[in-house]
């Protein structure tokens, strides 16, 4: 894969994971609102929801999600890998050697 399209790839991996882990974040927290309001809790605090959702998010996103989670950690890793090649032929350059 070209040089240009490492950088770009990358940030769509992760940036689809993390707006998946944030979805989920946020469809838990509605659900836990959604029940406590059918128990017939009115007034159930949004940022007790939240921290629920969030406890409930973290596992449940590492398994549900983790085509995506692969994608964007091979994603870096590819990236990653370029850098450092090209650290490696910067420093050869630098000292004067044939790549």
């Amino acid at each position: 894969m070209s040089e240009s399209r490492l950088g770009p790839r990358m940030l769509r991996d992760v940036g689809a994971y993390l707006f998946a882990r944030l979805a989920l974040a946020a469809a838990l927290t509605a659900v836990i609102i959604g029940v406590g309001h059918l128990v017939g809790l009115r007034e159930f605090p949004v940022v007790v929801a939240v921290l629920f959702a969030l406890v409930l998010a973290l596992p449940l996103g590492i398994w549900v999600f983790a085509p995506l989670r692969r994608r964007a950690t091979a994603s870096i890793a590819e990236f990653d890998e370029r850098r450092r090649q090209d650290k490696q032929d910067l420093q050869a350059r630098l000292r004067g050697e044939d790549s």
